[in-house]
């Protein structure tokens, strides 16, 4: 890729479309439809009355259901353009779960109970639906743009843990293949929420230039390290003294200790303990570890601000690293990138809402992966686009600088910019629908039905 924003937008088209193999030129002007629709995506039939949807209803939904593509040609084609990275020039990436709830929807199969809240009780819900692991590369302060680079669908015979760690190899050696990595360069952090286990994740993905941090129940207890036994006393313990997140009175000096002045929290006081691991034991992820579980040496930062947007009660932020030493400067590095894992969000409703991720009712899994995958395709084409697009704003809308237009206000100039892009699929050829069932006639092929979550049997 070049630094050339046009370039850089029309080679990732010709990658992607090149990515697509059955039902290609379908396919392609569904991503375009998705683009250039007025107004957020409802209905999946919708899109073929839009003009750069050249064929008929018939073939937009043969493009999801019977349509392929390679992922990893797609992923080496979001790799390939241009990352985000701090004001340090180090690449962060956000890991998270989005789901696609399908709870009236028996006969789909590989559904998975999804962990929601609901609404305005805020209390936890297990609806069945697909889950999806996105990775994205965020920006460097507030922001609504994430540059996604990739997504999968956890299946009911996959962990958690290991499903992310090995998405995440590959994000990360597609990285250094495509040269944004190089050796001298700071290693990649990666950001979790509080569900992922993070030093399993650390342990699994050693061998990369990569540090994890992981946010951590307010609940859980660490270990420092041993205090050294004179010889002859026996084996050597392996843990030390507990560090409680609950009890203030044991966790003794911290390392660090630093007040940053921010202009949406407030005063941010943060402090860290070097030298914290978790205790593991042979249950969850680590049940198929073999040996003797390691020690896995951190720091823990915790984060305590003034007041949070909406004048909400602030809780304190407690953020575990692979990072095992960090001094004072680290410290406010790594607690203020974490930040920059909420912006995965905006990108989250983005696609639900004006992209339509979840319009289309689809059944098979396999037709949800394909439906996603375009629309990872047009979002990463309107980041691409951002600088490109012009500003058709609202009366009641403030002007902004070109760079710093919102997604939803890119999408709303890209049908501009379309007309000047190069026509890369082929013209529609006239056909014929098929007779279909005769009318009247019963069906006589019903639909199984499809048990949710992960059966005994498929659980390792």
């Amino acid at each position: 890729m070049t630094e050339n924003p046009a370039q850089n937008l029309i080679e990732f088209r010709d990658c992607f479309y090149h990515c697509l193999e059955s039902r290609p030129d379908a396919q392609f002007e569904l991503c375009d439809a998705i683009l250039c629709s007025e107004g957020p995506v409802d209905t999946l039939v919708g899109l073929s009355e839009v003009p750069e949807h050249r064929r008929g209803y018939g073939a937009l939904y043969d493009a999801v259901n019977q349509g392929t593509l390679t992922e990893r040609q797609l992923r080496g084609a979001l790799l390939a353009a241009p990352l985000p990275r701090d004001a340090n020039g180090r690449i962060v990436l956000a890991v998270d779960i989005s789901n696609r709830l399908r709870p009236d929807a028996p006969t789909s199969p590989e559904r998975l109970f999804c962990h929601t809240y609901a609404r305005g009780s805020g209390a936890k819900q297990m609806i069945p639906g697909w889950p999806y692991s996105f990775i994205a590369a965020v920006e460097p302060g507030r922001a609504l743009w994430t540059r996604l680079l990739d997504v999968r669908r956890l299946g009911p015979t996959e962990q958690e843990t290991e499903m992310t760690a090995g998405q995440l190899r590959n994000v990360i050696e597609g990285i250094i293949a495509a040269g944004h990595w190089k050796p001298g360069d700071q290693k990649i952090l990666a950001l979790f929420d509080a569900g992922y286990n993070v030093a399993r994740i650390a342990r699994l993905l050693s061998d990369l230039p990569l540090e994890v941090i992981g946010r951590l129940r307010s609940d859980r207890v660490l270990r420092n390290d041993p205090i050294p036994a004179p010889p002859g006393s026996g084996r050597p313990a392996r843990h030390g003294k507990e560090f409680k997140l609950q009890d203030p009175d044991i966790w003794g000096a911290p390392a660090t200790a630093s007040h940053t002045e921010t202009t949406r929290y407030g005063d941010a006081a943060a402090q860290s303990w070097n030298r914290l691991h978790p205790r593991l034991a042979h249950r969850g992820a680590w049940e198929d570890h073999r040996g003797e579980l390691p020690v896995s040496p951190g720091t823990l930062i915790r984060l305590e601000v003034q007041h949070l947007p909406g004048n909400a009660k602030p809780k304190p932020l407690s953020l575990w690293t692979s990072a095992p030493v960090l001094d004072t400067a680290q410290a406010e590095k790594y607690w203020q990138s974490y930040l920059r894992r909420f912006d995965l969000e905006h990108t989250f409703r983005f696609l639900k809402q004006p992209l339509g991720w979840n319009a289309p009712q689809v059944t098979s899994p396999r037709a949800g992966d394909t439906w996603t995958q375009l629309v990872l395709a047009a979002h990463t084409q309107l980041a691409l686009a951002r600088e490109l697009t012009g500003d058709l704003r609202r009366p009641w809308e403030k002007a902004v600088e070109p760079h710093k237009l919102s997604p939803a206000r890119t999408r709303r100039g890209f049908r501009h910019l379309h007309r000047k892009l190069p026509l890369l699929g082929r013209a529609p050829k006239p056909a014929h629908p098929g007779p279909g069932r005769p009318p009247g006639s019963k069906n006589r092929r019903p639909a199984s039905v499809h048990p949710v979550g992960k059966q005994p049997s498929t659980v390792k």
